[in-house]
């Protein structure tokens, strides 16, 4: 059995598109899923299975939450390994708030972000990563100009992404056993 976190994108923001936690851990385990645990109320949930591919068990989880709560939901899910793989940044030197990573559906270039002058944004910085973007925001996401700008739909067309702040993703690492 292999440790997943599925990251759900959009989810209990300003009373919309709710999904109560109680209700994931209970549809997961519906599905035949194991060890199922949430974190927060914004989307992330852990749980073991056999079945050893990220996209089959994201689209099944997609269309139970579907059928369940009764709107679409993506979901993107990943191995313990994944989620612990080495951060391009010294997380362990910047807090949580500063460090946060936009996982994506699949790969991304660094020709798809060339149009942005990454200088004029300093000291903020990104790097892309394994079908990831991480963002370091000196002064958090809520005053990054790089954040805004990485977030422009044409930057970002045809793929899926959801952003976690690193203390997130430190605890889903945890959570799932890929620190061990």
């Amino acid at each position: 059995m292999t440790m997943y976190a599925a990251l759900l994108r959009g989810i209990n923001v300003s009373g919309r598109r709710k999904v109560p936690m109680a209700g994931l851990r209970t549809l997961l385990t519906g599905l035949g899923h194991g060890d199922v645990a949430t974190y927060l109320q914004s989307g992330n949930a852990v749980f073991s299975s056999g079945s050893g591919d990220e996209n089959t068990l994201a689209a099944e989880l997609e269309r139970a939450i579907e059928a369940q709560f009764g709107f679409p939901v993506e979901c993107l899910v990943r191995d313990a390994a994944y989620l612990a793989a080495a951060c391009p940044f010294p997380a362990v030197a910047l807090q949580g708030r500063q460090l946060h990573v936009t996982y994506f559906d699949r790969p991304v270039g660094a020709a798809r972000y060339a149009p942005l002058d990454a200088a004029a944004f300093l000291p903020e910085e990104f790097r892309l990563g394994d079908r990831a973007l991480y963002l370091y925001a000196p002064d958090g996401l809520g005053r990054s100009k790089l954040a805004a700008a990485l977030s422009r739909p044409s930057l970002n067309k045809g793929l899926t992404g959801t952003s976690r702040n690193w203390n997130t993703v430190a605890r889903l690492v945890e959570m799932t056993g890929g620190g061990a």
